[in-house]
């Protein structure tokens, strides 16, 4: 009998033990693990894994290997590549995770470039396990600091935008490729097998912004969703505990590229930029949610006002549409959690950003003095730690989030 007593009290406990941990879907709800509604509100670890021009204040070098290019052009590739580990070190670390946790952020997405899963040159290395070091960083963070994680694939093999945002070649080839989706497909595989089991991570952005505006939008677009379907075959063979967030094409924008959902756990997330913060921007993506009773929520939002954020964060939320702001941090920029500071002289690196670099003769006639750059660049690697950046009060105010954490332990 007691034999038959304890078997039982360990079925029991596996039982219990097995409960869903998960954040998960119900009809229109994303939902916690004890099956309450659960409403997104973070931003986004922008420029991080994914440098962009416009936040080192560039224009023309705007992707990130071009960015990469024009530090090696000024410093050489060996000290470009010492650049870029300081960076990865500096720009986002457990400061950043432990103030965004007081601010009263309940979640973060993270947008990373496939290469940090190959042996292709990326921000100096070509180390396929660096991916996995970095994303296991910021998740063991986030789950210290009680916050989940969504994990973002902005840069897919070929291109999935056709633009800077996608470190691409100027058109979405992933869409047209075979060997590009089943390198996406077998890397997302390994992040979903390696997380399967970790409740931190909320779920897989698979593909951010596919398909630019620019293109043949009719042919590119009906691509999409097959190639959306493989993903999730490949991620549900090893992992059928996460959400899966499928994004509109144009740019988030568009959920006329889908049919009814094929997922389970299926979370339909669209971006906005710039329209007026009402109802008629975000009507057609509440009109999809009821017609199909599935959740969404938008992925990137912000670049604006402090007033144009308090205005857009309260009509999501009164529409039940949680939110990640974009970005959580910029270069001396108040449109973000977070504002970086100037370095002395920055402008020079500017300059030279902006300067045509298309041949070799044109490389040699920008005078450059060196000894200055490098300064400079220190610099730049020493004022975006955590300790040295500025809150913005006033949009972290309009996120409606805590601004008390103004005074912070350094």
């Amino acid at each position: 009998m007691k034999k038959l007593l304890f078997i039982l009290s360990v079925v029991i406990c596996s039982s219990l033990q097995a409960k869903d941990k998960f954040i998960g879907v119900k009809g229109k709800e994303i939902i916690d693990a004890d099956g309450n509604p659960f409403l997104i509100k973070g931003t986004n670890l922008g420029n991080w894994l994914v440098p962009e021009g416009y936040m080192f204040k560039f224009k023309k070098t705007n992707s990130p290997s071009q960015i990469h290019d024009m530090i090696s052009q000024l410093v050489g590739p060996a000290e470009a590549a010492d650049f870029w580990t300081t960076f990865l070190e500096n720009y986002i670390t457990i400061d950043d995770i432990r103030f965004l946790k007081k601010t009263g952020v309940n979640s973060v997405r993270v947008p990373f470039n496939y290469k940090l899963f190959t042996i292709e040159n990326y921000m100096g290395q070509n180390d396929s396990s660096r991916g996995f070091k970095l994303l296991d960083k910021v998740i063991d963070w986030c789950k210290t600091e009680g916050l989940y994680v969504i994990l973002d694939m902005h840069c897919a093999p070929g291109g999935q935008t056709g633009d800077n945002i996608d470190d691409s070649y100027g058109y979405p080839f992933l869409f047209e490729n075979e060997q590009n989706q089943q390198l996406a497909i077998e890397i997302w595989t390994k992040i979903a097998k390696r997380y399967a089991k970790e409740p931190t991570v909320m779920g897989y952005d698979l593909l951010n912004e596919p398909v630019a505006h620019y293109f043949d939008t009719k042919t590119l677009n009906a691509l999409i969703e097959p190639l959306y379907r493989k993903l999730t075959t490949a991620i549900r063979s090893v992992d059928k505990n996460h959400i899966i967030f499928y994004g509109g094409a144009q740019w988030n924008t568009n959920f006329n590229i889908f049919s009814e959902p094929f997922d389970q756990k299926a979370v339909y997330t669209f971006h906005k930029y710039g329209d007026q913060p009402n109802y008629a921007s975000i009507k057609r993506f509440i009109e999809f949610r009821e017609k199909y009773n599935v959740p969404i929520y938008i992925g990137e939002t912000g670049e604006n006002t402090d007033e144009w954020v308090n205005e857009f964060r309260t009509l999501l939320e009164k529409n039940n549409i949680g939110w990640h702001f974009w970005p959580y941090k910029k270069l001396d920029n108040p449109k973000n959690i977070i504002s970086i500071p100037l370095p002395n002289n920055y402008q020079t690196i500017i300059d030279y950003a902006e300067n045509n670099r298309g041949s070799y003769k044109e490389m040699r006639e920008i005078k450059i003095n060196r000894a200055e750059v490098k300064e400079i660049l220190a610099q730049y690697l020493e004022n975006i730690k955590y300790k040295n950046s500025i809150p913005n009060s006033g949009y972290i105010k309009a996120l409606g989030l805590n601004t008390e954490q103004q005074t912070r332990t350094k």
